[in-house]
């Protein structure tokens, strides 16, 4: 088990301790006063003209309470800046506001284009607020090596997904329900990684060391009363306000574009939808600003250099051998399927070496091939000898290579050639057979290397069958 040396179990205990140096100023009164005005405003306009189930269903969403998990939160707001976006693009706007006949159709249009610079600044940063949040959680954090890998496959699938549904008509609201599933879908091997067992948990260990209690802790990351119950306590509530507040400016501006023709907006109102989008886009960005610190600095984040110092690398599943100068050492691996993980890490032995040997050697060519030189050599061999060690310190390397044998003979080479002091790698196998890992010192004339190394062919990861969805 890696060492927890310096590291404490991620209880909801040490969490709160984390999160009380990080408490987040209120949000403004104003938006609690401008949702519920948004409220009415609505109710106003379906009171005039009944709304259409598709308007029935987005009002249903705005009354339901907003999703629990901070990060469901998170896309639910972007989703519907997007879907706002949407309506504010001038393309999508009523005739009369396209091609205002008078000052007050005007002025709304004036107003329509600052909301949308407005909204467009908080998706920006919503948008970069979760590619940085990507990036530590499947690039630096203590999961690094591994995680990446199969984030740069999958995340290629996913992304081909959306591409698909979106090419074949799907709407902004069908593109978000296909993004979260993808959401669930990586917190699901978020959590499988902390359940690792086997040898899908020796190869965690085996790459970056990972410790114990943060295998603990995101075993639990997706769990209502698990310890990130603490974060979402903490920061939910203001989240879940504009959610509310962000579905409700949505709705409306929905339901006013079908009925534009016979609804006249106030000057009051105009004023009241362009103060909610903008308490809104700066309040929102202000959250985000701030949560994106919390999660920067949280303790669940552990970096690659960090993990690797916490994991003693001197264990047993370390292997030494000796490769002699001008030799080859192999290690063949048999794999049985596709998807398979094949690691290695390595490195050589570095040290000084005695030159006597070598002094001792030159000293006889010269004595045999330039006699003249004999005083030259015995002056030399008395100044090595009087010497109580003679020695150079020297930096080895040696080639390594990785390659693909068929049941023919035929070989591919998967790792290109290339000489190192240490590596450290793995890939993922595109088609079963025997695997082929060579350390080249052929090069070498003089000098054997001490090789330390370890090599594992980790099986893949079956998921589990998803539940059955109970009968009704």
């Amino acid at each position: 088990m890696a060492s927890t040396e310096g590291l404490m179990p991620i209880t909801r205990a040490f969490l709160a301790s984390y999160y009380d140096k990080y408490p987040f100023s209120p949000l403004s009164d104003d938006v609690s006063r401008l949702s519920s005005d948004m409220a009415s405003l609505i109710k106003l306009l379906t009171v005039q003209s009944p709304p259409s189930q598709g308007e029935t269903s987005l009002i249903d969403e705005a009354n339901r309470q907003p999703p629990h998990k901070i990060d469901e939160n998170m896309w639910k707001n972007r989703e519907q800046m997007e879907e706002i976006l949407f309506l504010l693009s001038p393309s999508r706007w009523p005739v009369q506001l396209r091609e205002p006949s008078t000052s007050e159709d005007a002025e709304f249009a004036s107003i329509l284009r600052t909301l949308k610079d407005s909204f467009d600044n908080a998706f920006t940063a919503m948008i970069s607020f979760q590619t940085k949040n990507s990036e530590r959680i499947f690039s630096t954090d203590f999961r690094g090596t591994l995680i990446r890998q199969q984030k740069e496959r999958s995340e290629r699938n996913k992304q081909a997904e959306v591409d698909a549904l979106v090419s074949s008509g799907g709407s902004i609201r069908d593109t978000y329900a296909l993004l979260w599933k993808q959401q669930m879908e990586r917190r699901r091997q978020l959590a499988q990684l902390g359940s690792a067992t086997g040898v899908y948990k020796t190869l965690v260990k085996y790459l970056v060391g990972v410790p114990q209690v943060l295998l603990d802790f995101i075993r639990q990351i997706n769990d209502d009363d698990g310890p990130m119950e603490e974060q979402r306590e903490r920061y939910g509530p203001p989240l879940y306000s504009l959610t509310k507040m962000v579905i409700a400016i949505r709705v409306f501006l929905t339901l006013l574009w079908e009925r534009y023709d016979t609804f006249k907006l106030s000057k009051d109102q105009m004023n009241l939808l362009s103060e909610a989008a903008i308490v809104y886009t700066s309040e929102f960005e202000r959250f985000v600003t701030f949560i994106s610190d919390v999660f920067a600095n949280s303790p669940f984040f552990i970096s690659a250099d960090t993990a690797g110092i916490l994991w003693s690398r001197d264990n047993e599943e370390y292997k030494e051998i000796i490769v002699q100068a001008g030799r080859t050492y192999e290690i063949s691996l048999m794999v049985e399927s596709e998807n398979s993980y094949i690691a290695w890490d390595f490195s050589l032995m570095q040290g000084k070496i005695s030159m006597l040997p070598y002094i001792r050697f030159l000293l006889l060519y010269l004595l045999l091939f330039l006699p003249d030189s004999g005083y030259l050599c015995f002056h030399t061999y008395f100044c090595c000898l009087s010497s109580v060690y003679i020695s150079v310190v020297f930096y080895q390397d040696i080639g390594f290579s990785v390659e693909y044998i068929n049941a023919s003979g035929e070989k591919t080479l998967i790792l290109p050639y290339r000489r190192y002091e240490a590596d450290q790698g793995n890939f993922s196998t595109l088609m079963a057979g025997n695997y082929k890992l060579v350390w080249d010192n052929s090069y070498s004339t003089f000098f054997k290397k001490t090789l330390r190394y370890k090599v594992d062919c980790i099986a893949p990861v079956v998921e589990p069958d998803p539940e059955p969805e109970p009968l009704n």
